[in-house]
């Protein structure tokens, strides 16, 4: 399953080496989110990441927060956060045709995000999750419709989802899955990639 250039099953790392592992499993959509290294290292991992994805068809290497060495070192994707957005040039980022995706957690944040014109939206966290202090209650399945319904483009959810969640997630119509925990801490990461690719191969 995919839209709009957004695959299904959305893993979020953070580091270039999952690039270069999940890659060839099939992953078609990843998004590098790095947090706390020197800007030297940013760039030289969004470089990598972006030549590795080079050699496969239709992949999106998303780029987490980092709008200025995205446009220098030419990706074609973007994730901002709201306070990312808030202060990013926009429109050096729209010169650039860099598509973009924006995070929501609040209908406030999605009326933000609806006046950026983004190309999906990302709300979280459907369930708890312990990868991150939030200072947001859990989504739940009600609003990815209500989100859907107010959008209309593609939606992704994130925040706590398991494989084992995952149906309930899409039932509910989220387009794809953002997935961080559930992949990253598993005894096999190789292993739960391939599970989740196997549950989209699996939707009509």
């Amino acid at each position: 399953m995919r839209t709009d250039g957004i695959h299904g099953f959305y893993p979020v790392v953070d580091d270039v080496r999952w690039v270069r592992r999940f890659l060839p499993l099939g992953v078609r959509t990843i998004q590098l989110r790095i947090k706390g290294r020197p800007e030297t290292e940013v760039r030289r991992q969004i470089r990598e990441a972006l030549a590795i994805a080079a050699n496969y068809d239709d992949c999106q290497m998303i780029v987490n927060d980092y709008w200025r060495e995205a446009i220098q070192e030419g990706a074609t994707w973007l994730h901002l956060g709201q306070e990312d957005w808030a202060v990013a040039d926009r429109a050096a980022i729209r010169v650039a045709g860099i598509k973009l995706g924006i995070s929501t957690h609040s209908p406030k944040e999605l009326a933000n995000a609806l006046d950026a014109w983004p190309d999906y939206i990302a709300l979280g966290p459907i369930y708890e999750t312990t990868l991150k202090k939030m200072p947001w209650s859990p989504q739940g399945l009600d609003r990815i419709g209500d989100w859907k319904t107010r959008f209309g483009g593609p939606l992704v959810a994130i925040g706590g989802i398991t494989l084992e969640r995952a149906p309930a997630v899409l039932a509910a119509g989220a387009d794809a899955i953002a997935v961080v925990s559930d992949v990253l801490r598993a005894p096999d990461p190789d292993e739960r990639v391939c599970a989740w690719l196997d549950l989209f191969r699996e939707r009509p």
